[in-house]
């Protein structure tokens, strides 16, 4: 069976080209020399006739003229030509045939067990090789992450690319019939398992474990222990001790008193620590929202006593050092504009701040962001963000499209990057990032989602580790980027509606 893949040429390509042209110069020809042995008859033909007129009486016409011999003198010659160019292409297409012989015979299939072809194989140590093409489009999604398996698990794991195209007998000893196709041995050289087409790196380690391959482990020779399990916090490192009116009801933050919202609901008063997440709420209400506005009271910046929110008048400024909009409510407007003239900013009614709080939404949940602390996510060509790591994730599965994911470290800030082929995460960079899945027991004692406050992309263990410790009050788990991908895959269409709503997804 001959290799399956779009992107590699088996040698055929070049007979093809041969024989087209051949046939189209022996059309040409033939089409030629008939044209011009009509053109030749005509001319003879005219010739007898003139003839017949000049030597009427005579007994006979002239011998043959010169331009009836010439016209058979060029059809020999074509057909003379034509015989020549065959004989060639008889020639190109065995010498070819006999190539592609050579290094085209359709590999047999390995029977399970089979030793590896004689490529040398480290003492000792697992090996995993991939077969392909540096022409084939997965085999180059691929090559990045064979150099991490050779940097991250040196000692441990020996993994190999071969080309197909330059070593035939190879894919012929392993019965390749699609690239790439990456095939693990065991210490000894026997094969374990296959797979083939792209193979995300966190399912190329999760194989190897299920194949009793722990490349956690210390490598051969060196001290044994048993490997760490991933880091979890079940348990508060402390109690939160904050009265419920002074902690914010979307973000879980504290409430300051000089920027507290209060919504006036038919179950009592929503408490949060200011406009932002006031509106990242509302965005996510799904009851009907007419005259809504007429419940919310926000808090004058300078009195702190409560005024509708219809009636106060903000000042829109930007903190200079994260970029994010800073948001004053006052009371009275003359009180914003002295304000405005000694700090700075805009003021603007309460339909205008509305209009820009909602104008950047998640594209997962739908939720009111702000870009400075969004996910940025790119979607077949389309950008829009991500509320939390998790949410960017989720774009994949609300749109079906494989999707690139920039998400800054909870920690440090460093960006993180993360394209999906498929329902498959195909880089990551740093390779070392993983997630954090915040959990907490609803009443009946189910681990459920923290919400998306409570999420975040690390570029690695150490950093998240960090945050955690920054956090007291964070409960939640560690778990790949692969795993954030899945959770959300995992969704049906339902679920994507109810995703973050507040009454559905998570109540409180």
């Amino acid at each position: 069976m001959d290799m399956v893949c779009p992107c590699i040429s088996s040698g055929g390509n070049e007979l093809h080209v041969i024989l087209l042209v051949c046939a189209v110069w022996i059309g040409f020809r033939w089409w030629s020399s008939r044209r011009q042995a009509k053109k030749w008859r005509e001319a003879v033909k005219q010739d007898e006739q003139n003839s017949q007129s000049l030597f009427e009486g005579k007994s006979q016409p002239p011998a043959d003229s010169e331009p009836k011999s010439t016209a058979m003198g060029m059809a020999k010659a074509a057909k003379v030509a034509i015989v020549v160019v065959l004989a060639i292409v008889v020639v190109a297409v065995l010498i070819l045939k006999n190539r592609g012989n050579a290094g085209t015979t359709a590999p047999e299939a390995a029977e399970p067990g089979t030793p590896a072809p004689s490529v040398t194989q480290a003492s000792g140590l697992p090996r995993m090789i991939e077969l392909g093409s540096v022409s084939c489009i997965p085999c180059k999604m691929m090559a990045p992450i064979l150099e991490e398996l050779r940097k991250e698990y040196a000692g441990k794991l020996q993994a190999d690319f071969i080309d197909v195209n330059q070593d035939r007998d190879a894919a012929r000893k392993f019965g390749i019939r699609v690239i790439p196709t990456q095939v693990f041995l065991d210490a000894g050289g026997k094969e374990l398992f296959r797979h083939e087409g792209f193979f995300p790196k966190e399912e190329i380690l999760a194989k190897w474990n299920e194949l009793g391959v722990n490349l956690a482990a210390p490598a051969p020779g060196a001290p044994s222990s048993s490997a760490a399990p991933a880091f979890e916090r079940l348990q508060p490192a402390q109690t939160d001790t904050r009265a419920k009116d002074k902690v914010c009801y979307m973000c879980d933050g504290d409430i300051q008193p000089q920027s507290a919202v209060t919504v006036r609901s038919a179950k009592g008063e929503v408490r949060l620590c200011g406009p932002h997440c006031y509106f990242i709420m509302y965005s996510s209400l799904t009851e009907d929202k007419t005259d809504f506005e007429k419940k919310v009271l926000m808090t004058d910046r300078i009195s702190g006593k409560p005024v509708p929110a219809t009636e106060a008048t903000f000042l829109y400024g930007i903190d200079e050092k994260n970029g994010r909009p800073t948001i004053a409510a006052f009371a009275d407007k003359a009180t914003a504009e002295k304000e405005r003239q000694s700090q700075g900013g805009n003021l603007l009614t309460w339909a205008q701040l509305q209009q820009k709080e909602l104008a950047a939404r998640c594209g997962f949940c739908d939720r009111a962001v702000y870009p400075e602390d969004a996910a940025l996510v790119k979607a077949d060509g389309l950008y829009t963000w991500g509320c939390c790591s998790h949410c960017a994730m989720g774009v994949a599965a609300r749109t079906g499209k494989d999707i690139e994911v920039h998400q800054r470290d909870g920690l440090t800030g460093e960006m993180i990057v993360v394209k999906t082929v498929g329902s498959k995460v195909a880089s990551l960079e740093p390779s070392t990032s993983v997630a954090w899945f915040g959990q907490r027991k609803n009443p009946e004692g189910k681990w459920v989602s923290a919400g998306c406050f409570h999420q975040g992309f690390f570029t690695s263990e150490a950093s998240l580790k960090k945050w955690v410790d920054q956090h007291p009050f964070e409960t939640g788990r560690e778990i790949s980027i692969q795993r954030a991908l899945d959770d959300k895959l995992a969704l049906n269409a339902q679920q994507i509606l109810k995703a973050c709503k507040i009454g559905e997804c998570a109540p409180k």
